[in-house]
């Protein structure tokens, strides 16, 4: 199936339930995010600011582009002027200076707490603990450009899919208690973004209604291997 097909075919089924489709589109051409973009898809996620910013310079203005990758402080000041929203904040520090940034392009910038919620050590974001000390914190409070807008996780690399459910419920539950007792007057904070192209179908079962996909629109990824003459 072509590119335009996939996306038609996800929009189906996930704008009749509410869910938001984020089409990761590093490594992938313009080319392809265009033909995706014809479609009707606005919203791409990348994973490395510079490609990013290649992409935002070259492609057409009306996309809403996230960052999905680990973001470092010093790669902040580089999407700030244009970024729709950042899913992957995991520290008060990087927080700081989305806010010091966001102030000099006079934006407020949307983000999401990313929660650590894999079985794995090669996941970055916060536990339960740091992220409630992060929203109780006075520096926090301070914070005038930034708008936490909702939680990010990624589950497990594992084909067992009951611990993918488990840490997609588990997130869900956090979010609800985050929202609760933290954002309960804020009505922007209304994003759960969990599930990839291997789980997303069990992302959405949980909770979920903002999914990022890249395989699942644009093809698996071809891995070209070169013989030394």
């Amino acid at each position: 199936m072509s590119i335009a097909s996939n996306i038609s075919e996800l929009q189906q089924e996930l704008q009749p339930i509410g869910v938001q489709l984020v089409a990761i589109s590093k490594t992938k051409p313009n080319e392809d995010i265009l033909e995706a973009y014809e479609a009707g898809q606005r919203l791409f996620g990348e994973n490395q600011v510079q490609e990013m910013l290649a992409k935002y310079e070259e492609l057409p203005k009306d996309i809403e582009w996230h960052l999905v990758g680990h973001l470092q402080t010093n790669k902040v000041k580089y999407i700030a002027p244009f970024v729709s929203l950042i899913h992957s904040v995991d520290s008060l520090k990087v927080l700081s200076e989305i806010n010091k940034q966001a102030l000099k392009n006079n934006r407020v910038i949307d983000c999401l707490l990313q929660v650590f919620i894999a079985d794995e050590d090669t996941k970055f974001g916060l536990d339960h603990a740091e992220l409630i000390e992060l929203l109780r914190s006075e520096e926090f409070q301070e914070f005038k450009n930034i708008r936490i807008r909702g939680l990010m996780g990624i589950a497990t690399n594992t084909e067992n899919e009951k611990i993918i459910k488990e840490e997609f419920y588990e997130l869900k539950m956090f979010f609800d208690g985050i929202k609760t007792t933290y954002f309960r007057k804020e009505v922007s904070f209304d994003i759960l973004s969990m599930g990839m192209s291997s789980d997303y179908k069990i992302a959405i079962e949980q909770g979920a209604n903002m999914v990022r996909l890249g395989s699942t629109i644009f093809g698996k990824r071809v891995i070209k291997h070169y013989k030394a003459n």
